[in-house]
Formats: structure tokens, C-alpha cells, sequence
């Protein structure tokens, strides 16, 4: 029966009409309006539902094609059945319902009694809730890892200082993964308009996804596990292309460095205290009374002598770009601007004016190729001169107010709408200017980009950092939480400002966000205006040494990051990942004492904690562990209290993981030595690490000048072998050391050869003066990484060591 084909106030599909069968999928209309079903994967169907003629959706995100022929479409009396090798897709023709189901039958996901609901211009699906199910992504979204009885969201703002609970933040993602019954699912919402996401918040019946305008678009994505759903959702969205090398290193900023011998002088002290680091950004205040794409002549005056005296010091420069055009008459960008018609505007044909930094502004329309062309051309004034990082803000867009007015028309390459539907896809758009533009003015060259703002895709353009956080413990655990789920979310490339925009961090605490950050995907130092300098030896000898230590592990693991770099931009899988990808049903992980903890790439667990804390409790998964930087190992499916002053990091490596190390970093990504180690740590189980190394800053890796081989640890056959080399580029190592952890053999052979290894002590980072943080190294207990060593030149032909 249709309960709700009477209401006035709320009016469903009501019931099936007619259909017919595309080469893609289905197009069936009902009493009260009409859906789409079309196959992207065996584990991927959209569902397209609208209630007027015409069709409104997003062109922006999705950048797959449906296939064709892989799937079937049964008719029955009461059902229409679309039928894939995964999934299941049970449609109830009185009224029309939609139900996911697996190929045994098991419900996955199904529509609660009001299926697709609209009340005016709002439409909802309501999914029934399953027994113990859970939810997690969404992407930048305060709150816990289990997002059950929560509800958010999805409309860009610009949040200084936000709190805890603040919702909504600077990107919007709506894409989420349920869990229950051992099974997982994904819903990726597929509108820009403002939308709402509830989690059986306030009810404990249904969850439900609603956009204020446009069509009720969604994908449902289903996999045999969540590292599954997020490689279908990048395959639907995209992956974070492969960074400069150079980007992955320490960032240095501040709100602001000026005059250029400030800048000089932090780049300086930097080399002379050899603190790796390989760049500098520049806020707003390098130019001309915050008028993009100018200097300041003052305390700027030769910008291309600055950023080649910083290049080399072995710095590369990353420049703020902020979107708002001073409306100034002789502004060569707002005369520029005016004449090619490239500003977002008013119904009656006038260019919207909003206050922000330099004054009154217009603002560029970035869904406008020939904008997009306008600011590519404007961008090569940084380019020219050597600049090669971009860092895109205020993009929500921000302005003073906060009320950027709904009627602004923005031309959708063609197809005009308002900044309801622009609103969230500013950011997204802008970043693909900035993106796309660099790009063909560095020629050849890999371009770093950043921005606050994006939508789903954002990271086929940019990384995305957390925007304005506070110096205080919550805000770093929070950071930690917001990445976790970004990468849930598909953004690979993501990170917080380390030690707090807002306010003065105490020294514990940049010391411990010091250590965190160096385990985070994007790693930058950042303060703003009048508070304290928040440079690594602004805090003190102790902080310095704690800070360095770290950044230095930072530079050390540059072969493993880069690799994992490398597996985003073809899988999606993000570096920093939640516990819940691999422990997703682990109800341990959900506890709020754990929520934080996260895999750094398949090997390494971070137990983040407090800055005043000397103890912290942690949770061990299933299998094996060791820590990091005493190689004790501890069986997993526990709970541990850990003893862990300011000068360490609660840090775990799963068994038999296999982790490539640069022993001879030094100050920067230029710099990583010729020594290549592999780490390997004893265990019962058979794995593999694809280790990847291109020249860090071309597209030439596209054309086969590349490094890569994949690394296997056996231990039923007692080996480790290097399979042989493929692509075309040349290793910057010359020297290769197989260091075993917890390895407790006599003999060892390298290609048939009998090899001697060396047992020794060995560090990851080094103790502080006068404090010993791992404790016991010359008593009773145990010593540091006590590892077996066999060192051999490194070549390019298949390497096996035996024991």
C-alpha cells in the first residue's frame, strides 16, 4: 500500500508505472515521478530518482562510466530484480521501495516505509537502521568514529576556531560506510545542494539522507570489506594524483613571514640547526594589500630573488591564493577581470561584491572554462618565477558576514544555476583551476596544492588541511579524527596545522603535535597573528630536540610514505587509515579511548594521546605486535597501559610487516642518502609491500621512468625476496641492508651465498639530552631495536634472502 501518496505534506514515488531497459541499467517512471538505475560495477549501482521532467545533478564529482552487459534485469509481478555478481537490487513496484541485497539473499541495505519522500523541495530516502549497525566517513565531520545517533551537515563554511561538535566545517564529502551483520556498504549522496545526513539522530527507526534542491542521486556501493568500498568509491571519484616529493617533507608556515629577510632568516635557521624541511609558505601578507597575484614592494621587493635564494637553501615556496578580485580600478587582475567577464553574479547581470581581506571583491566563477583559462593565466606569475605550491583559502566561499547571498548565479559550464548548487563546489572548482592551471605553467612539473574547501573529487586536485584549529589538546586529537575520516572519505593527502592556528601552544603540546604530525599524510607547521612563534625551536632545547627526532623519522621513512603515495593514486586507500579499514568490526576500535588510534599505511599503528599525559591505555588488534622503538612484542586482541613521557610516541609495527627506510635523510627530500634499508619484523604470516621511487618532481613516471618492485616476506619458505625491477628510472640508492626484527637464525644466504649478519642496536630516533625515553638500554631489560643487519649492493636484478 502507498501510505503516503494522500499526504500533502509528504509525497513518495507511489507506485511503478512503466519501465524499459537501457544498455546501462533501467528508466521507469511512477504515479508521482520517475527513477534511473544504472550499473557502474558489480558493486556499484546508482540510483537516480527526480520528481518533476527534468533531471538536475552534479557534473563535477563522478568521473566513471557505467558498463554495459554485466548485469540482468528480472520483471515479476509485484518486483523488478537487477541482478550483478555482487549484489542484488530488489525493487518493489506498490509502492517503490529499494532494497540491496547480497547474492544469497541477505539484506544489506533497504528502504524504510517512506522510501523517497519529498516535502516541497527537500527530498529524503530513509533506510531502515539494521540491528548493531554502524557508521563511518563523511569525511571533515567532527563527532566519533561511530557516527550512530549523530547527524550532520553538508554546506561549506568558513569555521574559525571551531569547536569539538561544530558541524558543518570547510569540505564537504557525503559519502558514508555502513556496517552491520559482518557486512559493509557505501552510500555516496551525489548532490551539491545543501544536504543532512542522519544516523538515527533523534529516532531510533531509520537513517536518512536529504539535499534541500535537486535530484535525490546516490550510488550504492557494496564489497567484501571497507578497503573494498573505498577503492570502488575512488573508482567512481577519483584518486590524489602522485605529489611532488618534495610536498611530503615538513611545511614551515605562518599567518605571516614578512619582510623577505624573515622568511630568509627562518629558512636559514632551519640548515644551520639541520632541521629537515623542504618549504616555506607565504600567507597573505606577501602581497600588495592582500591583492592576489601581486607583491608587496616593501617588504617584498624582488620575489624572484627571493624564491631562487630559498630554492637554494633547498626550499620550495608555496603561495597563499585566496579568491576574492579587489574591486580597484587600475588592479590589472579586477580590470582583467571585468573584461573577460569572469565573476559570479547577481539575476540581474551585476557581479556580486562580498567584503573579505583586501576589501570589497568580486569573486572569479570557476564553473566557467574560460575563468578557469583567466586564472591559469594569472597563476603564471608565480610559476615564472620559480613558485610551484599553491595553497587555496577562503574558499567556501568566506567572506566578512558570512551570508553569502542564494541567488548568486554561477554558469555550470553552460548550465546556469545558483550558488545553492555552487556554494559547495566553489572550493572543488577553484582547486581545479589552481590545479590544472599550475600544472601547464610548470610544464613538466608536478605542482603541490592545497585548499580548506572542496566536495567529493576534491582529491583528484588538491590536499586538504583542517582549516583554522586551536592550540589545545582537543583540537589535535580532533585533527587526528578529521584526517581518519577524510580518509574514509577518499582524501589521501590531508593534515592539520601542527601545534594549533589559533592561540599559543604550551611546549608539551607542540611537542607532542610534533610527533603526531610527522606520522600524518600532509605535515605543516602553522600559527596565526600575535600569538607566539611556532617554529621547532621556539619552545625550548627539549621541545627542539623532540620535534627534530621526529621530523627526522619523518625524512627517514620518506621510501615507505612515497610508496604509499603511490598505492593512493592508484587505489584510492588513504595513508593515515582508521582502524576501522582493516578491524572494521572490532567493537574495541569504537571506544572512545581508541577511536583515535590509526595505521599509518599497512605496518605502523599511532596511539595519538594528550600532551599531559604520562600514561595512556591502548589498544592491540588482533594478530601481533611490536613497538616501535624497543622492538617489544606484545600479543594482540588486548588492552595495554603504556608508559609514555613527552619524549615518545606510542608507536606499534604489525608482524611481518616490511617497511623501506632512508637510514642517511638528511635536510631535506633533495637529500635521503644512498643507503636504502628494508625493515622486516618477524611473523607467521606471508606479505608483500610495493616499493615505488620515480625523480619525485616530473610526469615522466607516466612514461615508464619509474622505480618499482615488490617486496615479499615468506616465512613458510624462511625468505625475503625482491622481485626484479620494473619501469626504467635508476634508484637513488646504491647500497641496500636487510634489517630483521626479532629474526633468531645463525645462517643466512643472499643469492646462494652464504653472508654473515650483524646483531647490533639500532634507532629510529635518538635520545634527548640528559633523558634516556626508552629506558633500561644498559640494564636488565631490552635494548633498543636489537636487529640482524646483512648489508649487499644494491641492484636491479631479483634479490632473495634465505634462512
Amino acid at each position: 500500500m502507498d501510505n503516503t501518496k494522500n499526504n500533502k505534506l509528504s509525497q513518495d514515488l507511489g507506485a511503478f508505472e512503466s519501465f524499459k531497459i537501457n544498455a546501462d541499467g533501467l528508466q521507469a517512471k511512477t504515479s508521482n515521478g520517475n527513477f534511473q538505475i544504472k550499473v557502474y560495477d558489480a558493486g556499484i549501482i546508482r540510483v537516480h530518482i527526480y520528481f518533476g521532467e527534468t533531471t538536475d545533478t552534479n557534473k563535477y564529482s563522478v568521473i566513471a562510466n557505467p558498463i554495459e552487459d554485466k548485469f540482468s534485469i528480472e520483471d515479476f509481478d509485484s518486483l523488478i530484480l537487477v541482478k550483478t555478481s555482487l549484489l542484488q537490487l530488489e525493487i518493489s513496484k506498490s509502492p517503490v521501495r529499494f532494497t540491496f541485497r547480497k547474492p544469497d539473499g541477505q539484506i544489506i541495505s533497504t528502504d524504510d516505509t517512506f522510501g523517497t519522500s519529498r516535502i516541497g523541495e527537500q527530498i529524503t530516502t530513509y533506510k531502515k537502521l539494521q540491528e548493531g549497525e554502524r557508521f563511518i566517513g563523511l569525511g571533515e565531520k567532527t563527532g566519533p568514529l561511530d557516527r550512530r545517533g549523530q547527524g550532520y551537515e553538508h554546506w561549506n563554511t568558513d569555521s574559525f576556531a571551531y569547536g569539538s561538535e561544530q558541524d558543518p566545517l570547510y569540505c564537504s564529502t557525503p559519502f558514508y560506510v555502513g556496517l552491520h551483520s559482518s557486512l559493509a556498504y557505501g552510500i555516496y549522496l551525489d548532490n551539491s545542494h545543501k544536504s543532512f545526513v542522519n544516523f538515527g539522530a533523534s529516532n531510533d527507526r531509520f537513517s536518512s539522507f536529504s539535499v534541500d534542491a535537486g535530484d535525490m542521486d546516490y550510488y550504492f556501493i557494496h564489497d567484501n570489506n571497507v578497503e573494498g568500498i573505498i577503492r570502488k568509491y575512488a573508482h567512481l571519484t577519483g584518486t590524489t594524483p602522485l605529489p611532488p616529493l618534495w610536498s611530503i617533507g615538513y611545511q614551515q608556515c605562518r599567518y605571516s613571514y614578512y619582510p623577505d629577510v624573515e622568511v630568509e632568516r627562518i629558512a636559514k635557521t632551519f640548515r644551520q640547526k639541520n632541521i629537515p624541511a623542504d618549504v616555506i609558505v607565504l600567507d597573505i601578507h606577501y602581497m600588495e594589500q592582500y591583492k592576489i597575484f601581486t607583491w608587496d614592494n616593501k617588504k617584498f621587493s624582488k620575489p624572484a630573488e627571493l624564491v631562487q635564494h630559498l630554492k637554494e637553501l633547498g626550499f620550495h615556496v608555496v603561495v597563499m591564493c585566496d579568491p576574492g578580485i579587489k574591486i580597484e580600478d587600475g588592479y590589472t587582475a579586477y580590470e582583467s577581470g571585468k573584461q573577460n567577464d569572469v565573476f559570479i553574479k547577481y539575476p540581474d547581470g551585476t557581479n556580486y561584491s562580498g567584503s573579505v581581506w583586501p576589501g570589497l571583491c568580486h569573486f572569479p566563477d570557476f564553473t566557467k572554462e574560460s575563468t578557469r583559462k583567466w586564472w591559469e593565466d594569472n597563476l603564471n606569475s608565480y610559476t615564472e618565477i620559480g613558485v610551484d605550491g599553491f595553497w587555496n583559502d577562503m574558499n567556501e566561499i568566506a567572506t566578512w558576514g558570512q551570508m553569502l547571498p542564494e541567488l548568486i548565479e554561477f554558469d555550470f559550464d553552460g548550465e546556469k544555476d545558483t550558488a545553492r548548487k555552487g556554494r559547495n563546489l566553489y572550493g572543488f572548482q577553484m582547486s581545479r583551476a589552481t590545479f590544472e592551471g599550475t600544472k601547464a605553467g610548470l610544464s613538466n612539473k608536478r605542482p603541490f596544492n592545497l585548499t580548506r574547501a572542496g566536495f567529493s573529487g576534491i582529491q583528484r586536485y588538491a590536499a586538504v588541511w583542517t582549516g583554522d584549529n586551536v592550540a589545545t589538546d582537543e583540537h589535535m586529537m580532533l585533527g587526528v579524527r578529521l584526517v581518519n575520516s577524510m580518509g574514509l572519505a577518499g582524501i589521501a593527502f590531508a593534515g592539520y596545522d601542527v601545534g594549533g592556528f589559533v592561540g599559543n601552544a604550551s611546549e608539551h603540546l607542540f611537542a607532542r603535535w610534533a610527533q603526531i604530525g610527522s606520522f600524518s599524510p600532509f605535515f605543516r607547521g602553522h600559527s596565526m597573528i600575535n600569538s607566539r612563534d611556532s617554529e621547532p625551536w621556539a619552545y625550548g632545547e627539549q621541545v627542539e630536540e623532540i620535534s627534530t627526532n621526529f621530523i627526522r623519522l619523518r625524512y627517514k621513512l620518506m621510501p615507505y610514505i612515497y610508496s604509499l603515495f603511490f598505492e593512493a593514486s592508484i587505489s584510492g586507500l588513504p595513508l593515515q587509515r582508521s582502524l576501522a579499514i582493516d578491524y572494521s568490526f572490532d567493537h574495541n576500535i569504537y571506544n572512545g579511548l581508541f577511536q583515535n588510534q590509526y595505521l599509518f599505511g599497512p605496518a605502523l599503528m599511532v596511539a595519538p594521546l594528550e600532551s599531559d599525559k604520562t600514561l595512556t591505555k591502548v589498544y592491540l588488534p588482533e594478530g601481533e605486535w611490536y613497538e616501535m622503538f624497543n622492538d617489544q612484542k606484545f600479543e594482540g586482541n588486548q588492552e595495554m597501559i603504556i608508559e609514555c613521557g613527552i619524549e615518545k610516541l606510542p608507536v606499534f609495527i604489525k608482524s611481518s610487516s616490511i617497511i623501506p627506510l632512508a637510514p642517511k635523510a638528511n635536510t631535506n627530500t633533495q637529500g635521503l642518502g644512498d643507503v636504502l634499508e628494508i625493515h622486516v619484523y618477524a611473523g607467521h604470516h606471508v606479505n608483500s609491500f610495493v616499493y615505488y621511487e620515480d625523480d619525485g618532481e616530473s610526469y615522466d613516471y607516466e612514461n615508464g621512468q619509474y622505480y618499482k618492485r615488490t617486496i615479499i616476506y615468506n616465512p613458510e619458505t624462511n625468505s625475503i625476496t625482491l622481485e626484479e625491477v620494473e619501469g626504467s628510472f635508476k634508484s637513488r640508492y646504491k647500497h641496500l641492508k636487510f634489517c630483521l626484527h626479532a629474526f633468531n637464525y645463525s645462517s643466512f644466504t643472499l643469492q646462494d651465498q652464504q653472508v654473515a649478519a650483524q646483531k647490533h642496536d639500532y634507532r629510529f630516533i635518538e635520545p634527548i639530552s640528559n633523558f634516556d625515553p626508552f629506558g633500561n638500554e644498559t640494564g636488565e631489560g631490552l635494548k633498543i631495536n636489537e636487529v640482524m643487519s646483512i648489508a649487499t649492493e644494491y641492484v636491479n636484478d631479483s634479490i632473495t634472502l634465505k634462512w
